[in-house]
């Protein structure tokens, strides 16, 4: 199983330790597409400050930002699963698995990130700043940037089983399985249940307490009609649509009252 995440806007201080070695990330198909937005954005925010918040789409309240991109090649690496933080990653908690689970972890969960492109938990990066909306002078739009490299990576990446797509839309445009890999991709909605309304609120936490689910249970579906009925096993109220047509995703929506 490989699942696919977004990463967070808010992140944990950059380590103490060794800084980023490119060169030892994960998918090292993607290491010259990595170092080419690391060098392009180093050098913005090295420069003019203004500038650089507005390419980054950074608030008067996030100038700091700029200078932790700044940083970037010599502040302490620390592994990604610690570096982001938020609403889905909280709800993740990876510190907590046991150590079972968090080898699965380390094996099946890809965190997409405008910067890096995609990298596993275990992959130690620097604190940064960078949305894959980013456009950056030289580069252009990031979504544009990866998809290339993507493709040629990520395919060899998603192995022979279930691809579990819990993306935000712009993340989810730098790669989109294709073929017999999307025939076993199925993507989640979190649906408020009374209304069958997308619930903004409750989608990031519902989605890490899912993927904290299948971690800790140790199911490994091997597609999405396995993972459905995982799903259910496990205490969740899943719609399952199968694609009309083969080659496509499934889609799947959780049903929740409210999420605790």
């Amino acid at each position: 199983m490989l699942v696919l995440l977004p990463p967070s806007e808010g992140k944990a201080a950059s380590g103490r330790g060794a800084p980023l070695k490119t060169g030892s990330l994960s998918l090292p198909g993607l290491t010259a597409a990595r170092e080419a937005v690391l060098g392009e954005l180093v050098e913005l925010c090295a420069g003019d400050e203004e500038k650089a918040r507005e390419v980054l789409g950074l608030s008067e309240g996030l100038r700091g930002e700029v200078a932790k991109n700044v940083e970037l090649l010599t502040a302490g690496a620390r592994p990604a699963g610690e570096i982001y933080t938020g609403v889905l990653y909280d709800a993740l908690d990876l510190a907590s698995l046991d150590a079972a689970a968090k080898r699965r972890a380390a094996r099946s969960l890809l965190v997409f990130s405008g910067l890096w492109g995609a990298v596993r938990v275990t992959d130690r990066i620097p604190s940064y700043r960078c949305s894959m909306g980013v456009k950056l002078p030289g580069l252009g739009a990031l979504g544009a940037h990866w998809r290339m490299p993507m493709a040629e990576v990520l395919p060899e990446a998603a192995g022979n089983g279930l691809v579990l797509d819990l993306r935000s839309s712009a993340y989810a445009a730098a790669w989109k399985p294709k073929g017999e890999v999307a025939s076993r991709t199925a993507t989640v909605r979190v649906l408020h249940a009374p209304t069958r309304k997308v619930v903004s609120h409750f989608n990031k936490a519902t989605k890490g307490r899912i993927v904290r689910s299948l971690l800790a249970s140790g199911t490994g579906p091997e597609g999405p009609a396995e993972l459905v009925e995982a799903l259910r096993e496990l205490g969740y109220e899943v719609e399952a649509e199968a694609p009309a047509k083969a080659g496509r995703p499934w889609s799947l929506d959780v049903l929740v009252d409210e999420v605790h």
